[in-house]
């Protein structure tokens, strides 16, 4: 009776240890696929991004079958290094329609609200540092109801490559000032501010399309910041009706765009840029803005009605305007094409 104890104990103990050993043990994968059918190894993409090693040492690939992803998809900062790949660009699109004022189906959000704001409007939000879209659409298919965010990034060392943008007011939210991020061959929509916020953010060969006769950036970039919006070679269109757009105006005081080597469309109106006027708590922000022009082409890039507080900068200051320097903070990031 004694011995059958002892030998019961000991099986016991071993499968306890062994348990925990598989525990501490256990295998994460380096490429998942996620496919809204089933054939994949989840079906929605926030599946995923929850199944990936927290904090994780390896950059892991998230592989996204062509699809419709109705998601509200959150990537926390703690589900750092992922490389999310769309099947492609046109036919894996990530989509969702809140907006702000509208109310939240669950009752309340963690902070107590009840309605959606502009911050908590986003169809994707990027929490996490080290993260790579390619090959995707992410849209916000709202409407003209106010603010509706389609992606809102505050991690760091952030790209988009060959990824659409869609939506309408404040398409991209680019938070915050310790956020650099890079867009490359990417396709960007909206109608007012559509592209906004304090991040430190380079678009490279992108196209940048007006929906309505409006403004395009509204940075709101600190003082410390060196840089803060840059479009390097990219294409400025506009719907057929739109006639007066402009390159931007200041969400805050301090406000840094630079426009270089850009083809600007027709829309763009002449003086090219919005002092927004009208704001109670921070007025004459034009005085203290960064908002300049080099070597642009295309019907709206004409200069001499350029507001007066905007910049023609010489060659010698364009030389800094590398991908490279603008990204490279004190980590010497050079993000991937």
């Amino acid at each position: 009776m004694k011995l059958t104890r002892v030998r019961f104990l000991i099986l016991f103990f071993s499968l306890f240890i062994a348990s925990n050993l598989c525990g501490q043990n256990k295998v994460y994968p380096s490429k998942i696929i996620v496919d809204i059918n089933g054939t994949g190894n989840y079906k929605t993409i926030q599946e995923a991004v929850n199944s990936i090693r927290d904090l994780g040492e390896q950059e892991v690939e998230i592989f996204v079958k062509n699809g419709v992803y109705n998601e509200k998809l959150i990537i926390p900062s703690w589900k750092t290094k992922i490389l999310l790949i769309g099947e492609s660009k046109e036919k894996t699109i990530i989509t969702n329609n809140d907006y702000s004022g509208k109310t939240i189906p669950a009752g309340k959000d963690e902070f107590g609200n009840a309605k959606f704001s502009t911050f908590t409007s986003y169809t994707v939000q990027v929490l996490a540092n080290d993260v790579t879209f390619q090959n995707l659409t992410i849209a916000n298919t709202a409407g003209r109801v106010g603010q509706a965010v389609a992606l809102h990034v505050e991690g760091d060392r952030f790209s988009a490559i060959n990824c659409s943008f869609l939506g309408n007011q404040d398409t991209l939210y680019l938070a915050t000032d310790n956020s650099r991020q890079y867009y490359f061959n990417c396709y960007v929509e909206g109608t007012t501010d559509f592209i906004f916020g304090s991040a430190t953010v380079v678009f490279d060969r992108c196209t940048i399309k007006n929906l309505t006769n409006s403004f395009i950036t509204a940075a709101s970039t600190l003082k410390v910041q060196q840089f803060g919006f840059v479009f390097l070679h990219c294409k400025l269109i506009a719907e057929a009706d739109v006639t007066k757009a402009y390159l931007g105006r200041p969400w805050r005081p301090n406000a840094k765009t630079v426009f270089l080597y850009s083809e600007l469309g027709k829309h763009i109106s002449p003086d090219g840029w919005n002092p927004w006027k009208g704001d109670a708590m921070f007025p004459d922000k034009e005085k203290t803005t960064f908002y300049a022009e080099f070597e642009n082409t295309g019907e709206g890039s004409a200069t001499n009605q350029r507001v007066n507080w905007s910049k023609q900068i010489s060659k010698k200051e364009a030389k800094k305007y590398t991908v490279q320097n603008i990204l490279k903070g004190n980590d010497g990031w050079n993000p991937k094409k």
